[in-house]
Order: C-alpha cells, then structure tokens, then sequence
C-alpha cells in the first residue's frame, strides 16, 4: 500500500490515556516503551532516582554547619549521638538508635542539673536521610521562633541527633522535662522524595512511649508540604495538645488547606 505525500498519521494515535496526569505527580506513569522495554531516558531518570535514594541514607548529617546555622537564629543547639554509632550499625540495629549513648546521656544529664522545665523541646534527627534535614529543618525551626515567642513558650536547647531513630526524642524530652516535643526527622527516601523531612510531634513525651502517642506530619519539602503549612499544622496540633492534655490518635489534625480555588479567590480580593 502506498500512501499519499500528503497524508498524515493521527497525533494522538499512540499517546498515552495518562499522559495528561503527568503534571500531577512525580509517580512514574505514562513512561512509554521502547519494544519490550521502556524508553532509555525514562530507565536513566529511574536510575538516577534510585540513586540519589542510596545516597540520602548513606549521606552522613553536616553538624558543624547545622550548628552555624542554628546560631545565627539565636539558638543554642547541642549535639548527641544515639548507641548506633556508625550507619552500618544504624540500618541492621532499629533499637540502637532510640537510645542515647552513654557520654550523651551524661551530657544531657549535665546541663540538667538546675532542673529546669521547658515548654518545648525540638530533636532534628538526621533519620534516613540527612540531605531532608540539611535542606529542610532551618526553614522550618525559623519559621516556628515567632510564634513561640508569641505564646511565650520556653525553648530548651535545639538537640540535634545523628544515627536518631523516631523514639530517641523522646528520651532527650524527658531528661529536659519539656511538655511538647518536636522531633524532626529525615524520612525513608522515596525514588521522587530523597529530600522528605518528617515531624512528630508528641505531648509530654518520655522513655517507653507508644507511636499510638504522636502525631506525624510528612513529606515536608519544596516538592510536597511546604513549609507554612506544615508550621500551621503543627501549631494547631500543639495548641490542641495543650488544652486537652494528650497527643496522637487521640488527638485530630483539624487545620483545612485551602483548595487552589479558595487560594485564587483571596488572591483576587486582596
């Protein structure tokens, strides 16, 4: 059969029925085939994903810079270590990283003597990804020195945690005897997300306590939930805390994103 010079093959005769909900979402779909396979940009970007994953676990926490950072807000960060000493450790023993190491412990312990109590404690915990951390927590604790001032909450010297599991904050906020404790931590990469900071927040938090008792907060980053609302969020979980006397389950996430809708029309108005 020969065709025509002028004829022309339809445009969408091969696109993918997904193809629009790309621009939705960092999941891989609509990624085409090549034969059997898949195309090879799409099998290199994967790879890069995967990657960048590997690294964000095995990225060790930058703490002297951390600790720059942190004092040019004013803060006086301090820094411990969980029993997990190196990263080896840290993935095959979940356990040893919600404990203190001993030297730490006996730190904490220390510049406790003067048993002074504290509204609030925040623990950044390099987690499974330091590059979350590096990229996200400044931002954030920033973004929260205000309205702690505003509500006169005391703050207890900023720990910052390497080879920290979820749990070892709340260790760290019981020998400070702080009411609310904010443990910022870096979240198992995803391959679109190895820059995914998480929050658990966890009302008078101590030695032993049930993941049932926090409230969590996900995928903070420039990609996923940003920075004011994750701060609104967690503010009105802490204010909640505070009336009711409990955290977690218990406790409901009540603040309401706006729709892009609603977003547009206040845009509009003012």
């Amino acid at each position: 059969m020969k065709l025509s010079k002028d004829f022309q093959f339809p445009a969408q005769a091969h696109q993918d029925q997904w193809e629009t909900l790309k621009q939705f979402t960092d999941a891989r779909i609509a990624i085409g085939r090549a034969g059997c396979s898949i195309p090879t940009r799409a099998l290199l970007d994967f790879q890069l994903s995967h990657a960048q994953a590997k690294d964000a676990v095995f990225q060790c926490l930058n703490v002297e810079l951390l600790t720059e950072q942190l004092q040019q807000l004013g803060l006086t960060p301090i820094h411990v270590q969980s029993q997990a000493e190196h990263k080896e450790l840290y993935l095959k023993r979940p356990d040893l990283g919600r404990l203190l190491s001993t030297d730490s412990m006996q730190q904490l312990q220390q510049m406790q003597q003067d048993q002074q109590s504290y509204d609030v404690c925040i623990v950044i915990g390099d987690g499974l990804s330091a590059r979350a951390i590096e990229e996200n927590a400044l931002p954030f604790i920033q973004a929260l020195i205000q309205p702690f001032a505003e509500q006169q909450w005391s703050l207890a010297p900023v720990v910052i945690a390497t080879g920290s599991r979820v749990a070892l904050g709340d260790e760290i906020a019981e020998i400070f005897q702080a009411r609310m404790l904010i443990m910022l931590i870096g979240e198992r990469p995803g391959l679109s997300s190895p820059d995914s900071m998480g929050l658990y927040y966890t009302w008078e938090a101590h030695s032993g306590c049930l993941d049932s008792q926090r409230n969590c907060i996900s995928n903070i980053r420039p990609a996923g939930l940003s920075t004011p609302i994750a701060t609104q969020r967690l503010l009105a979980l802490m204010h909640n805390s505070k009336q009711l006397g409990f955290s977690g389950v218990d406790l409901k996430d009540e603040h309401v994103v706006p729709t892009v809708e609603e977003h547009h029309q206040r845009r509009l108005l003012f």
